[in-house]
Formats: structure tokens, C-alpha cells, sequence
């Protein structure tokens, strides 16, 4: 049978990710590259907003490819508001009020794509999807300055903790309020930003379960050159944070990683690296590079899953097809095990 869960609410929603994971065999299927899905639909995103453009542009593109991941058997979708921030909102020229229904509008896209296809799946009988959870991103500061600092850790000299706490606040109120249920912050570039979030959960009395994930330019410290050491032990005193781990990494840096934060914190681990090609953040483009086929990246990831990792998907340039062969082969996995 696939996993169903009752609606929660946010005062107990503490438990669901631990509950989710025991039901659906001790790993669940993260999706997969966003942004590479819409510009195969045609959508154009060379814009500061990235895939955020499309909340404005083609709300309707960001349902197909929801849909498409949950159909390749994802059991955690993650919406489209990683580079959806409310200065970048108003930089297009919309007002504070238009961009807070376009956060909000991000969360209810990736709900109703969720329970549409559970309909569907109830209707034919088919017990081999798990009903997905929805995770509100929350991308970096440096996602939003939109110059590749998610990759490098320096946000300048005037960024403080409290600027990045201001910077996140109002986006996180408004994301918790759309009602998702995880948290997912991503390609967090440094301790300080790191910090920034921590007290900031803490201080909105934030009850839905969030996980913070790094990226990491050299498979052995986050961009900042800070070690994952420092990192983590800001987190591992945190009651808010459920899950920790690596994005947007290459592949091959994930395994040592993985066995890294398993001997740093006692949270889920969750990693979901891009295909191996690399992003060039200043000039805006994928840079040529041998990536890893579908078939490779699934080997790597049962590999991780075996090291310890229990949220396991795809980034940057990995597509459904990616993910279809990562829910197949653990789901697999477990039924044979059982």
C-alpha cells in the first residue's frame, strides 16, 4: 500500500517527516531539477527570478512539472520559490501584496498538483506511489543577489546576521502561513546564513519541520571555506531543524559527505546533487563537463542510501527520468528486504 497520511496541522507536524520515512521504507524520493524541466516546456527563465518567473509568466508549466515528478514516483516535491523573494518581486515592478501571493501561489501550485494526483492514483488502485509531501524552498541570500555567491559564501562586508534574518523573515512568514509541510532551505552558502535561519525559526515559533541543505565547491567544506563541522554544530542544537545535507553539489562529492555528517549530527540526512555539470554564476550558463547518466546516478545514490542518507533526489539538470530510476530501485530495495 502507498503511504497516506492525515492532514496536520502546524502545532503537530513535528513528527511527520519521521513518520513518513518509517512508513515509506526508511528512504524517501526527493524530485528533481526544476528549471530543466520548464525550459524543455519552452519556458524562458534567463531572468534574476530563474524559475520564479514562471509564477508570473506560466503558473501552468510549474503544475506540469509537478505532476511529471510525482508520476516518476517522487514522494517529496519542492516548489518553485527558490528564487522567489519579495525584493525580487518588487524589483519587476509588482507590489509587496503581489509578491506575497506569488510565494503563497508557489506552495498551493505544488498542493494541488499533490492531491490531484493522489486522486488519480486512489481511483485506479495503484499502491506503488506513497501521497507526496510538499517542502516550501527557501533559496540563500546569494539566490536572490542572483551573482553566484550561493557558491562562494561572501555576501560583502554589510551582511550581518541581522540583515539576513531581515531578508528571510516575511518570505518565511508567508510560506509557513500557504501551509506546506516541510521546509526546505537550500544552497546555504556559509555559518552565518546558517545562524540567520536558526534563530529566525526560533523566533517565528516556526512548528513545520525544515532542513537545511549546503552546497559545497569542494566535496570537503561549504563555499565559505568554513568547515561542515562549524556548520552543523549551529544546527545540532536546533529542535527545528529535521534534516540536513547537501544540494546542488556534484555527485561525486556526495558519498564522503554523506559520511561526514554522519559522524557530525544525528539528524535525517538529506542530499540531492545536480547532474555533474557545473553552473557558471556570473556568466549564467552550464558549463560543458561530463555529467552522469541516469543509470550511474542511480548506482551513486543507493550508494548513499546505504551510507545513510534518507532523503535522496536530484538537482540542477536532473530530470523525472532521473527519479523514475531512483523510485524504482528503492522501492525495490525495500520490498525485497521486507
Amino acid at each position: 500500500m502507498g503511504v497516506v497520511f492525515e492532514p496536520k496541522t502546524e502545532e503537530n507536524k513535528a513528527g511527520l517527516l519521521e513518520d513518513f520515512l518509517e512508513k515509506a521504507g526508511g528512504c524517501a524520493v526527493i524530485d528533481g531539477g526544476f528549471a530543466t524541466q520548464l525550459e524543455l516546456h519552452g519556458a524562458s527563465i534567463n531572468d534574476p527570478l530563474w524559475s520564479a518567473l514562471c509564477l508570473i509568466n506560466n503558473p501552468h508549466l510549474i503544475s506540469k512539472v509537478h505532476l511529471e515528478y510525482l508520476e516518476a514516483g517522487a514522494d517529496i516535491i519542492v516548489t518553485s520559490s527558490y528564487q522567489a523573494t519579495l525584493p525580487g518581486f518588487i524589483s519587476r515592478g509588482l507590489s509587496l501584496e503581489q509578491g506575497e501571493k506569488l510565494l503563497a501561489k508557489s506552495v498551493v501550485l505544488a498542493t494541488d498538483a499533490r492531491d490531484l494526483f493522489w486522486e488519480t492514483v486512489e481511483k485506479i488502485g495503484d499502491h506503488s506511489y506513497n501521497r507526496a509531501l510538499v517542502a516550501a524552498s527557501i533559496g540563500s541570500y546569494g539566490a536572490y543577489l542572483a551573482d553566484g555567491s550561493e557558491y562562494s559564501g561572501y555576501y560583502g562586508e554589510d551582511v550581518d546576521l541581522n540583515k539576513l534574518k531581515d531578508f528571510h523573515r516575511r518570505r518565511l512568514q508567508v510560506l509557513v502561513e500557504a501551509g506546506p509541510d516541510l521546509l526546505a532551505f537550500e544552497t546555504i552558502p556559509n555559518k552565518l546564513e546558517t545562524q540567520a535561519i536558526v534563530e529566525l525559526l526560533e523566533e517565528e515559533d516556526v512548528q513545520i519541520p525544515s532542513w537545511i541543505c549546503f552546497s559545497s565547491v569542494d566535496g570537503v567544506n561549504a563555499p565559505s571555506g568554513e568547515s561542515f563541522a562549524d556548520c552543523l554544530q549551529v544546527l545540532n542544537t536546533s529542535q527545528r531543524i529535521a534534516a540536513v545535507g547537501i544540494n546542488c553539489a556534484p555527485p561525486q562529492f556526495v558519498h564522503s559527505l554523506v559520511q561526514k555528517f554522519n559522524e557530525l549530527t544525528r539528524k535525517v540526512i538529506v542530499v540531492y546533487p545536480n547532474s555533474g555539470e557545473i553552473w557558471d554564476g556570473v556568466a549564467k550558463r552550464w558549463m560543458p563537463s561530463k555529467c552522469f547518466n541516469d543509470d550511474k546516478f542511480k548506482v551513486l545514490a543507493t550508494r548513499w542510501r546505504d551510507s545513510g542518507a534518507k532523503l535522496i533526489g536530484g538537482c540542477c539538470r536532473t530530470t523525472p527520468s532521473t527519479i523514475r530510476g531512483l523510485s524504482k530501485a528503492f522501492k525495490q530495495s525495500c520490498l525485497a528486504s521486507n
